[in-house]
Parts: structure tokens; C-alpha cells; sequence
């Protein structure tokens, strides 16, 4: 038997159905119950226990009590960013679940990726503030600049000092599964979508396990006003 990382535990962990929808619908960064994720898996309540213990079990969620009820979350940035790879990996594999629907075009323009901009949204951001030389990228390296940092106080009221953390990096590259291209992630991410919400720019879907973003007409205007295509 090899020394390291045990992959192969991980891997069975997600690659069951059921846990992976239960996961799925956890990339929305919201705490999830016991119920709901046993609609979102489709499987029964005693079914859904027995999985969520050995999710739990493998260090992929954790639970919160609050009152009589029980909330699931991912315990990481980390896992919803190993989920979001993976599900770039079979779409470009060709692995792709037949399951069409009003929300797909919306899914694929914005959603959530745990707590940042994913979608065809998050990859023209990322790829703006580049262009703009707000961010500076080497290989998969991404670090704000001086003038990135300017941009964000003037324009979104954001203050990068604040977005210190000791185990997560202020920006970081995130592989978009729909777009195949990376999206803006780490705290500087999460702050940004933050405060399109808090601008009342976008509003995230309140249905339990959409990863839908909206954006208002407004909220499209100002984006496009920042990061525009032809920026």
C-alpha cells in the first residue's frame, strides 16, 4: 500500500449518485437539512441519514444543530472547488446527465460556486480584471494589484485588507465546469458576489440547492459598467 493521500476513499465518497446531488446542491454554501437533501438526492430520509454519516465521516460536510433541526454544509472552499472541477472533467469527457430545463441557460450565465460568481458571468469578470491589470496572473498564480486594490475600494466599497484569512488566499483561479475557463475564487471572490447582493445588483435563487444567480437590469448595467466584454 502507498503513503499519502487516500484518493480512492474521496473518490467513492463522491462517485456515488445520491451523495454526489447531496453535495451538488451543498455547492451553494448554504446549510442544507437532513429533508432537503434528501429531496435534492432523491432517495428516502433513512437513506439520506446513512449517507450524510459517511459524507460526514469522510471530513466532506459537517452539521450544525440549531434548535430540533440538523444543518448540513461543505466543510470548504476546498471541496466545492474539487466538485466544481469534476464536473467540468465529465462535461468535457462527455458525461453529461440528460436533464434540460428552464433554469440551465441561467445556470450556465450565473451561479454560485460555494460562495463566488461562477458562470459565464464570473469568467468575463475574471477575464476583465485582467485585462484591466486589476489582477496579475502567473501560470495559476492570480494576485491583486495595486491598482486592483484602488478599483475595488472606488468602485465596490471593498477593502482588501479586510479579506485576510489564514487558510484560504485572497484570490485564487476556480476551473468554471460550464465554461471550461477559471472564475475569480479565494475571499477576494466571495466579497465581490457579497456585495452585488448587498447593492441589490443580484439575488441568489431561494429554492433549496439552486445555484442560480440573478442579476436585476440594473445589477446587468453596473456589471457590464465594470467588467463589459469589451473592457
Amino acid at each position: 500500500m502507498k503513503a499519502g493521500p487516500d484518493i480512492a476513499m474521496v473518490a467513492s465518497l463522491v462517485g456515488d449518485p445520491a451523495r454526489s446531488n447531496m453535495l451538488t446542491a451543498l455547492m451553494t454554501g448554504r446549510a442544507l437539512t437532513a429533508s432537503e437533501l434528501a429531496h435534492q438526492a432523491g432517495v428516502t430520509p433513512q437513506t439520506a441519514s446513512s449517507h450524510l454519516s459517511k459524507l460526514e465521516a469522510g471530513g466532506l460536510i459537517e452539521q450544525e444543530k440549531q434548535g430540533r433541526h440538523r444543518y448540513y454544509r461543505l466543510t470548504g472552499p476546498d471541496v466545492a472547488a474539487v466538485l466544481e472541477g469534476l464536473e467540468g472533467l465529465a462535461a468535457r469527457a462527455g458525461h453529461l446527465r440528460v436533464r434540460t430545463g428552464p433554469k440551465d441557460p441561467a445556470l450556465r450565465r450565473a451561479r454560485v460556486c460555494y460562495d463566488h460568481l461562477a458562470g459565464d458571468l464570473g469568467v468575463q469578470m475574471l477575464d476583465s480584471m485582467k485585462k484591466q491589470r486589476l489582477l496579475r496572473q502567473r501560470k495559476q498564480d492570480i494576485e491583486l494589484t495595486t491598482e486592483g486594490e484602488r478599483f475595488l475600494s472606488e468602485s465596490l466599497q471593498i477593502s482588501t485588507e479586510a479579506l485576510a484569512h489564514p487558510r484560504r488566499p485572497l484570490c485564487k483561479s476556480c476551473l468554471d465546469w460550464s465554461e471550461r475557463r477559471h472564475h475569480l475564487a479565494g475571499t477576494l471572490g466571495a466579497a465581490i458576489l457579497n456585495r452585488f447582493t448587498e447593492l441589490k445588483w443580484a439575488a441568489r435563487d431561494a429554492t433549496p440547492g439552486s445555484r442560480v444567480v440573478n442579476f436585476t437590469r440594473n445589477g446587468e448595467k453596473r456589471f457590464a459598467a465594470l467588467f463589459g466584454e469589451n473592457e
